[in-house]
């Protein structure tokens, strides 16, 4: 078997930009992936034969973006027990069809679903590498020294924020 990896499956080439984001933290953290184009409904055959052969090479976890009706999630989930998680684009009305398609997973079909756009997305990454981190503790020292530099780049933010208040500069 390969290395273990997060396989990102994407509904269109237009969920790219969005997408960068996943891509971003899963380099950040060193984290193996894929990315791929794939279609619910335009290519169903396709999709279901990547997942399949994604799976046996070792995807620990699927990120799949789609907007609109957003099937793509549910038709990974539909043929894999690994962990989906599903990121609803904003393509019509402000991603809520996207959610709700996402969110909506019939019992015993789950689909981890995050917030809608980038902030999923980025999301996506952070909890498919939390997944894969549960047998790496290499990783999950990553993941832990990732969250240790977002609280310390907060509390710089609020003490260069202080000093401006004190210097009457704000």
């Amino acid at each position: 078997m390969s290395q273990p990896f997060i396989a990102i499956l994407m509904g269109s080439d237009s969920d790219l930009p969005i997408m960068q984001s996943s891509i971003a933290v899963l380099r950040s953290l060193d984290v193996n992936f894929e990315v791929k184009i794939s279609s619910a409904h335009r290519t169903p055959a396709a999709t279901h034969d990547y997942v399949k052969d994604a799976d046996a090479r070792g995807a620990t976890a699927f990120i799949c973006a789609a907007g609109m009706a957003a099937h793509l999630a549910g038709a990974v989930a539909a043929a894999t027990t690994k962990p989906v998680i599903g990121v609803p684009i904003e393509s019509s009305l402000d991603g809520l069809d996207a959610l709700l398609s996402t969110v909506q997973m019939p019992g015993g079909i789950p689909v981890a679903t995050v917030a809608i756009g980038k902030a999923g997305a980025k999301n996506a990454a952070y909890l498919a590498a939390q997944i894969m981190a549960v047998g790496d503790a290499d990783l999950a020292a990553r993941v832990k020294a990732d969250r240790q530099a977002n609280s310390d780049a907060v509390i710089a933010k609020d003490k260069d924020l202080q000093n401006k208040l004190n210097s009457g500069e704000i």
